[in-house]
């Protein structure tokens, strides 16, 4: 704490000024102030002193609030000498202020506010961070965010573009004629995706329960329960590592449609990501990282065709043969035994299609990868899949679903073989297949990462405002 400002807020307090005001009513944003600016106009705005320069009998300072900054202009002829003096000799930079005054423009035509009468509404007890000037350091730009948000206003357009691409995502789905829900984040047993989850533990029910990896299994029961277009912006949890691309706790968009298979959602995600490029950037292209993206242009590639010409590896062939081929091609294995859907997500991290300035979906991956999708009619070794790479980066994840029963049970008794015992299979999500769910699709979107590509950030936790650090130990 600045032991300065300390003493300045202990001689408010003793001059009887309150120095954390209760409210400040009736404001004018900076920015309609000065959009409709009007010579002589009174005003009534609040913000954060972010500059002070003193000139004897008269004072500027520049105020902001979270629409554009003014500059104010005090002089001991407009004010009480003893207002006008408590402000050279108390107010700092960083705090917070109430003001009442009137417009003028200055000989360099810059909007002023003459202040008539101010109020403070909070002191700011430590100086803010580099004279404004930018915070650099990553560990205080993301440990004290709030100081980052301060200090950069490309960071504040980031999360403003993030929270308007969420609105817009609800627009669009909501006009589609889709349905928002909710679904639990507390599972009694994880499901819907793989990874590792986060274990708690429940006191009035002694039982444990998991942070959702995934609302995929619960949405879908709503399809058997007669909703045929639901959608969820979602929270969910994987305990496993950070990197720019991962944060344990993420933010993701699923939604499913009854009676459509993976060649429908595919459609539904161009048009998604599109509308996306046209409302918020208007227009079909964005750059990111230095490589132009062209949203008016869609490929499509084959995993198994890929599978082919990196590796030479194909789906009907044993696991052995596999592991001769990926070692052949000088891929690092364990020693041991290796299943085929471990060689599997080693092969896929290793298989991914080439950065293109366009998005790229990459469909027919093999069944093995897929527990919960439908196979291909005439390949069921493929699966009616697609994942969406955008600037190398997957971006969605889709496919026709599975709704057999039978086969569903099947496969999630494949899935947990050979692996922890209390695993078991979500008995609950059979039963409502049992009941009848209409043909879908579905799809996942990686809401942190689309905004990623949005504002250019080449780091997941640039867009996430209070991502997962270690333990700060000062």
């Amino acid at each position: 704490m600045d032991q300065i400002r300390q003493k300045k807020l202990e001689a408010i307090r003793q001059a009887g000024i309150l120095p954390y005001a209760r409210h400040f009513r009736g404001c004018s944003s900076i920015n309609d102030i000065v959009a409709s600016f009007q010579e002589q106009g009174q005003v009534r705005v609040a913000g954060r002193i972010v500059a002070l320069r003193s000139h004897g009998k008269s004072s500027f300072a520049d105020l902001k609030d979270s629409t554009g900054k003014i500059q104010l202009y005090l002089k001991l002829d407009a004010m009480e000498k003893d207002n006008f003096d408590f402000f050279l000799n108390n107010i700092d930079i960083g705090d917070i202020l109430g003001i009442e005054g009137k417009l003028f423009k200055t000989r360099t035509q810059e909007p002023t506010i003459e202040v008539v009468e101010f109020k403070l509404l909070a002191k700011a007890l430590r100086p803010l961070p580099e004279k404004w000037h930018g915070l650099k350091d990553i560990e205080i730009r993301f440990r004290q965010r709030y100081l980052d948000l301060l200090a950069n206003d490309k960071v504040r357009e980031t999360f403003i573009l993030r929270s308007r691409m969420v609105s817009k995502i609800r627009e669009f789905l909501d006009g589609s004629g889709y349905l928002e829900v909710e679904t639990p984040m507390l599972h009694e047993r994880p499901g819907g995706a793989t990874g590792k989850p986060f274990k708690t533990h429940h006191e009035a029910l002694d039982m444990d329960l998991f942070l959702r990896i995934a609302p995929e299994l619960y949405l879908k029961r709503l399809l058997v329960g007669g909703f045929e277009r639901v959608y969820e912006i979602n929270r969910s949890f994987r305990n496993e590592g950070i990197s720019t691309r991962h944060n344990p706790e993420f933010t993701m968009l699923e939604v499913y449609t009854a009676y459509h298979d993976y060649e429908d959602t595919m459609k539904l995600t161009k048009e998604l990501i599109t509308f996306l490029a046209e409302e918020i950037l208007e227009k079909k292209e964005l750059k990111y990282q230095g490589k132009t993206i062209d949203f008016s242009h869609w490929e499509r590639r084959s995993f198994q065709e890929l599978m082919q010409k990196n590796f030479d590896i194909h789906p009907h062939e044993p696991e052995e043969v596999w592991i001769a081929k990926l070692r052949k091609k000088g891929v690092r294995l364990e020693q041991g035994t290796l299943s085929r859907s471990q060689l599997l997500n080693i092969i896929a991290d290793l298989v991914t299609p080439e950065v293109k300035n366009h998005p790229v979906f990459v469909t027919d991956l093999y069944t093995e990868l897929c527990p919960l999708a439908r196979t291909k009619e005439r390949e069921p070794l493929l699966t009616e899949r697609f994942e969406l790479f955008i600037a190398g980066m997957e971006i969605a994840n889709a496919y026709s679903e599975l709704n057999d029963p039978q086969e569903q049970r099947r496969r999630f008794s494949e899935q947990l073989a050979g692996k922890d015992e209390q695993q078991q299979i979500d008995e609950d999500f059979v039963l409502a297949l049992e009941y009848g769910m209409p043909p879908a699709g579905g799809l996942g979107i990686g809401i942190d990462r689309l905004v990623m590509l949005f504002t250019d950030s080449p780091s997941i936790r640039e867009v996430i405002l209070f991502p997962q650090l270690k333990a700060d130990k000062k």
